[in-house]
């Protein structure tokens, strides 16, 4: 049984406050979302997976929806301050047992998303320095080096992650915008097609396949929330950092994966994907730009995805802090590092689960790309869709019950609006998850995948349950954050009156 809140010092109980400006958090999320990452890898593997050519318009239609879960959502975090995001929303719109069900969810959603991309990161540095250095050295020995750093860094100060993060962000957004300059202006011989941005693509069969393979690249900018306790100003940062990451990332994802159509043509860019796969913008750009420039785009890859593995094992970790903190976890989750202020115990969880996950996989023999990184990291994105519908929903819920005077759009329409658009997402992409793992319809995976999140949520709502017929302390706590008895003595002001839960 997890014990009541004890009064310890705010040290240990609170996270470091006041370090963290819009830019530091735009560099978290972007990153964890990794720019690069998904041109060259996500974007292509969609496209020979699930043989979608609407690819470039799904990421366009993934960035409109998600921009109006946006209103809502930055809404609410004027007047919640939890690293917990879609647990503590949920908890304060739907209840606590959704609440905990959402934090199960959320725990299992995004480690997958992180450990799935050790497999990319593993293999693509593996593809890039074995072969210049005569070595013959397996994904996982390069996956073990990525793992190592990030357990470092994990647990050291937070502004220091995002100095690494702003550094390696910037060099990839510039390579991709000249990468796609170069295709588009070299487009192949049927000329410069707007075919794969076309609307018609979001109602032909596979669309869900793409949409939540489009999900998956976003997945990152909804943890603006998740830094919100050590910002500077957490109202106007978590807002404003929010539609940065969103509209950036939009257009960058969108221009892409067209800019690759282009280049190869319409009818052939599954078919190129499918047989040059992460290598495809590499091979499309090197005639026209030089193989440095080809060579420096391969590094700043293999940078993108460790800053993505960085960034989403600081989103793990917080959660792992915020469940702790109010006794939904073991209290010592709870607790931050004395030196750095980062939450140490749930960055060294993370860190081991990560290493038995690629033991496993290594012992197995599985393939990196496909069984790790695509399978792995696309069944996070689903978990995070999951979330971002039920969180839409707890905006309204929140609202409902008192105004805190937000006007009707950010309160009600906007927030039904996305909750309907994703929640009709979510129901297609069940419909037609064995395109997107690319395994037959009939295969037992496009149902284990998503059932795992079932569980989850299952176990989330048992959990709470036992916690009000057993310890009704640590219950009543569930997503008061700041505010609950974990955090006694906190001198930072709240932003929220307790009594409004």
């Amino acid at each position: 049984m997890t014990s009541p809140p004890t009064r310890v010092s705010t040290v240990t109980a609170t996270l470091a406050a006041g370090r963290l400006g819009v830019p530091a958090v735009v560099f978290f999320v972007m990153s964890a979302a990794a720019p690069l990452t998904v041109v060259a890898g996500g974007a292509t593997t969609g496209y020979a997976i699930t043989g979608v050519t609407g690819i470039p318009v799904a990421y366009l239609a993934t960035a409109a929806i998600l921009a109006l879960f946006a209103v809502g959502y930055v809404a609410m975090s004027r007047h919640i301050l939890n690293a917990g995001a879609f647990y503590t929303y949920i908890s304060r719109g739907l209840g606590k047992p959704a609440g905990v069900a959402g934090a199960m969810v959320a725990l299992l959603a995004y480690n997958a998303m992180q450990i799935g991309l050790y497999g990319g990161f593993g293999a693509v540095t593996s593809d890039f320095f074995n072969p210049r250095l005569g070595l013959d050295l397996g994904w996982w020995v390069y996956a073990l080096v990525a793992w190592a750093i990030v357990a470092v860094l994990g647990v050291s100060r937070v502004d220091l992650n995002g100095l690494v993060l702003a550094v390696m962000l910037t060099a990839e957004i510039l390579v991709a915008v000249v990468f796609d300059a170069v295709m588009v202006s070299h487009p192949a011989d049927a000329g410069l097609s707007l075919a794969t941005l076309s609307p018609h693509h979001l109602v032909t069969a596979g669309i869900g396949a793409a949409l939540v393979t489009a999900i998956t690249g976003f997945v990152g900018f909804e943890a603006t929330v998740v830094f919100s306790e050590e910002t500077r100003d957490p109202k106007r940062t978590i807002a404003r950092a929010t539609y940065i990451a969103v509209v950036v990332t939009g257009l960058l994802y969108g221009l892409s994966a067209w800019a690759m159509s282009v280049a190869t043509g319409p009818d052939r860019i599954v078919t190129a994907a499918t047989e040059d796969g992460t290598e495809l913008v590499f091979n499309l750009v090197l005639p026209h730009v030089g193989q440095g420039m080809v060579t420096g785009g391969h590094v700043l890859f293999i940078t993108s995805l460790f800053a993505a593995l960085l960034s989403f094992h600081n989103t793990v970790a917080r959660y792992s802090f915020a469940l702790g903190r109010e006794g939904v976890l073991p209290a010592w989750l709870g607790r931050t590092s004395r030196r750095s202020g980062a939450p140490a115990a749930g960055s060294l969880i993370q860190t081991l689960l990560a290493l038995v996950a690629l033991i496993v996989y290594a012992a197995l023999g599985a393939d990196p790309i496909v069984h790790l990184f695509f399978w792995v990291t696309v069944t996070g994105g689903l978990g995070v869709l999951i979330l971002m519908t039920g969180t839409s929903a707890a905006v309204l819920g929140y609202f409902n019950r008192e105004r805190h005077g937000e006007s009707v759009w950010r309160r009600r329409i906007a927030p039904a609006l996305a909750t309907a658009l994703l929640g009709v997402v979510v129901w297609v992409t069940l419909a037609e998850f064995s395109t997107l793992l690319g395994v037959a319809p009939a295969s037992p995976l496009r149902w284990i995948f998503p059932a795992v999140y079932a569980v989850a949520a299952l176990v989330g709502v048992g959990w709470a349950l036992i916690l009000r017929a057993s310890n009704p302390a640590v219950y009543e706590a569930i997503g008061l954050g700041v505010h609950s008895g974990a955090t006694f003595g906190a001198t930072r002001p709240p932003l929220v009156d307790p009594t409004h839960a």
